[in-house]
Formats: C-alpha cells, sequence, structure tokens
C-alpha cells in the first residue's frame, strides 16, 4: 500500500494508517500481520483464531481462490471480518467471488482504508 495502484489503494503505507488508528482507539490492542505467503497467512490465523476477540482479514487477491485461508477462518473460534480496500464489485468479474465470505461474520468492501475501522468498530 501506498505505492501500488494509490489510485485504488491511497497513498499511505498500511503501517502509516495502523498507526493512526493505534493512536485513535488507545484502550484497544491492537496488531497486524502482512504476508504475501498464503501458508503464513494460514498460519496466523490459527494461531490468533482461538485466544482473540477478533479478526479483520484483507486476503487480497487469496480471497478469490484459497480455499485454504477459507477452512482456516471456518475452523477458527475468533470472529472474522473480511475487508477490502476496493469495491471489489466493481472490479473485474473474478473478484466478485470470495471463498472466504461464508465462514466470516461479516464483510465490509469498497471505503478505502476505513473499511479497517468500520471493521473495528463492529467488535467494539
Amino acid at each position: 500500500m501506498g505505492k501500488r495502484e494509490t489510485n485504488i489503494y491511497g497513498n499511505l503505507s498500511f503501517t502509516e494508517f495502523f498507526d493512526t488508528i493505534v493512536e485513535k482507539y488507545p484502550e484497544v490492542s491492537l496488531e497486524h500481520f502482512q504476508s504475501n505467503i498464503e501458508g503464513e497467512i494460514i498460519d496466523k490465523l490459527q494461531e490468533t483464531g482461538f485466544s482473540y476477540d477478533g479478526v479483520i482479514l484483507n486476503a487480497a487477491a487469496y480471497t478469490h481462490t484459497s480455499v485454504g485461508i477459507a477452512d482456516a477462518v471456518k475452523a477458527v473460534e475468533t470472529p472474522v471480518i473480511e475487508v477490502h480496500i476496493s469495491n471489489t464489485f466493481a472490479r473485474e468479474e473474478f473478484r466478485h467471488q470470495s471463498y472466504i465470505a461464508p465462514n466470516v461474520k461479516g464483510v465490509i468492501v469498497g471505503f478505502g482504508l476505513q473499511s479497517y475501522e468500520l471493521a473495528l468498530q463492529s467488535f467494539l
């Protein structure tokens, strides 16, 4: 983020955005994890999915391809919110399908970085 397709994803890096959320919600313990590796995302879901109060997941293109991430979300007890910065339904047709969506508490799409804050507010 902040470098690729800034017309879609904006100019802020995720770390810069995350720092503003941490500042805005000091009473909440927040952490973030990012990986381009499907197995690492699955490992993180399995690690956090039984002890955290909530997971906000942007699986990016894996949303539309990963049965493994979908199964990991289904297997954990922690509620998961699927988020997307862009409106995936206004993009290529393959982005209209989410393997993850049937296994999550809710889906938030198209509100830019605010999608993460909306997901956080749903947990609060």
